[in-house]
């Protein structure tokens, strides 16, 4: 009977996310977008959560202008649908209200060297890639098994350790894509000025300061107080009000 009642509970929530969600859509088109935004936030509040909701809000904040959130909720997205060109275009043009200008410093040492190479795909794409190459063995082997010449065999063959060669380079750049991701805790700005102190003290001197929209990710926590790194490398403490992070 606990079953049946879970069933009923997860599909009525369901069908009201949907209504909200339809809600929302409606809202935008009609230009409604404070009145969107708070539809697609009563989705996430009720504890639903995909990437189209996330996209929706972000593209219903950024017509309000209000970069900060905008941002924040197509990384969100991003983190659900890390290959969709839709979100990383309208994140491109969100960051382009963004008054910092952080240019990143280029890679040194050979584990940023290399994940700045493999880094380009997401350790999901990784692993779709292995699979795909682990068909391709298959394929490789059926096709060296029935071969009727040598040389035949021999392409097929040199299919198969190619694409063993693949499945090995796939597997170790997804596993290392995944453990430099779980290290990272990226967040973003959301006070329009925010001192960044060279220590976790209100009377320390500012280190430099950030504005609303900048990604930054968090390195070490003290109280009330975030140590932050930017993509130049530079670091200093921010207070926890003045950022949200995505990974929450």
């Amino acid at each position: 009977m606990k079953k049946l009642a879970y069933i009923v509970l997860f599909f009525t929530q369901l069908m009201a996310a949907q209504s909200a969600f339809d809600k929302g859509n409606e809202q935008y088109r009609e230009g409604k977008y404070e009145e969107a935004a708070q539809s697609y936030e009563s989705i996430l509040a009720g504890g639903e959560e995909s990437a189209e909701v996330y996209f929706n809000l972000g593209n219903a904040y950024y017509k309000l202008n209000q970069t900060a959130p905008a941002i924040y909720n197509y990384e969100k997205a991003l983190l659900l649908k890390p290959n969709d060109k839709d979100i990383k275009v309208n994140l491109g043009f969100a960051q382009k209200m963004v008054i910092d200008d952080i240019q990143a410093t280029p890679k040194v040492g050979f584990s940023k060297l290399f994940y700045g190479l493999v880094g380009i795909y997401h350790y999901d794409t990784w692993a779709w890639i292995a699979v795909g190459f682990a068909f391709g063995v298959l394929l490789f082997f059926i096709g060296y098994y029935f071969a009727g010449s040598t040389l035949l065999k021999r392409v097929f063959f040199a299919g198969i350790l190619l694409s063993l060669v693949v499945i090995v380079i796939s597997i170790v750049s997804a596993t290392f894509v995944r453990a430099e991701s779980s290290k990272m805790r990226p967040a973003i700005v959301f006070s329009e000025v925010a001192s960044v102190k060279s220590e976790p003290l209100n009377n320390a001197p500012d280190a430099f300061i950030l504005h609303e929209g900048t990604k930054v990710n968090v390195v070490e926590v003290l109280d009330n107080w975030k140590k932050v790194t930017l993509a130049d490398e530079s670091t200093g403490w921010i207070k926890d009000s003045d950022i949200k992070e995505l990974k929450d």
